[in-house]
């Protein structure tokens, strides 16, 4: 379980990078749509692992690999928002977060099954 200085810094982190994205990333990877879902960070504040949902774009794991490649100008960015609320800025990893894709995918199986099987058992009684 998380402690409450980590579940703020995460937060912290999470807020400061949607902006963050805003401004640098049409410069990174173009017209897709970045967002950051979850951060996760490490008991001594060291690491922070941010998951990202991708919208918007054909290839999203080409998107991801310019954002890692951009790593260091995004905590760049990221330590300029935050420099006064830390004492150090952790390092950044990022991940892409599969669930709004699983959530997607899942409505879509209901839909086909809705489309295969029209009768329910309460329409049979």
């Amino acid at each position: 379980m998380d402690s409450k200085r980590q579940l703020q810094i995460s937060e912290m982190i999470k807020r400061n990078f949607g902006p963050i994205f805003q401004q640098e990333g049409p410069y990174i990877y173009g017209n897709a749509f970045v967002t950051v879902t979850t951060v996760k960070i490490t008991p001594d504040m060291a690491q922070a692992k941010v998951y990202l949902s991708i919208f918007n774009a054909d290839d999203k794991e080409l998107v991801l690999t310019k954002v890692i490649k951009h790593t260091h100008v995004l905590k760049q960015a990221l330590a300029a928002r935050i420099k006064h609320q830390v004492r150090r800025i952790p390092s950044v990893f990022f991940y892409f977060d599969e669930t709004i894709d699983e959530i997607y995918r899942v409505d879509a199986m209901f839909r086909d099954l809705k489309t295969k099987y029209p009768l329910s058992v309460q329409e049979e009684e």
